[in-house]
Order: C-alpha cells, then sequence, then structure tokens
C-alpha cells in the first residue's frame, strides 16, 4: 500500500536526478543554473536540489503547440554577451 501522494512532503532531486528527470546532462543543468536561465532551486546544507514541481514549470515553459508557433520562453544554457563597449564600436571604424 502507496502513501497519498497528496500528503506526502515535496519531493526534491539532486542535480544529476534533475537532469535525468528533464532529459539533460547534468553539466547543462549546471550551465543554467549558472547563468540564471534555468530552473528554480534551492541550497539545502550546502547541496543543490531542485522540486519536481518547479522541474515541471520550467519545462513547460517550453511548450509549444505546432511547429509554427514561436519558439518557447526556454532559454539555451549560453553565456550572456555583455554590452558592447563605446571603445569596440570605435576601433571598428
Amino acid at each position: 500500500m502507496h502513501p497519498d501522494p497528496a500528503i506526502l512532503p515535496p519531493r526534491y532531486l539532486r542535480t544529476k536526478e534533475a537532469a535525468a528527470f528533464l532529459s539533460l546532462s547534468a553539466r547543462t543543468l549546471e550551465k543554467h543554473r549558472t547563468y540564471g536561465t534555468g530552473p528554480a532551486y534551492h541550497k539545502l546544507g550546502g547541496r543543490v536540489v531542485y522540486s519536481v514541481d518547479d522541474l515541471k514549470a520550467w519545462a513547460d515553459r517550453g511548450a509549444v503547440t505546432s511547429t509554427t508557433d514561436p519558439r518557447g520562453q526556454l532559454v539555451p544554457a549560453k553565456r550572456p554577451m555583455p554590452p558592447a563597449s563605446p571603445r569596440a564600436v570605435r576601433s571598428a571604424r
């Protein structure tokens, strides 16, 4: 007999488990965390954990219904580009 899931505490996954849940590599999930583009996470005793609900919500942001729909809201795990400095613009002339 299994307990009723409605009364169980929320389930938290470590990075490796969360990455497997999302079908990503652990490194990709770490990059998303570093760049601020990934799902919400918590630190418990210095360990990074993700709630299953947060993982589902993040994945749902990228949902599309057709190939003609604009891309979902997910951002690739890439380092944000810094704004161009005025010096770089002047030297390019």
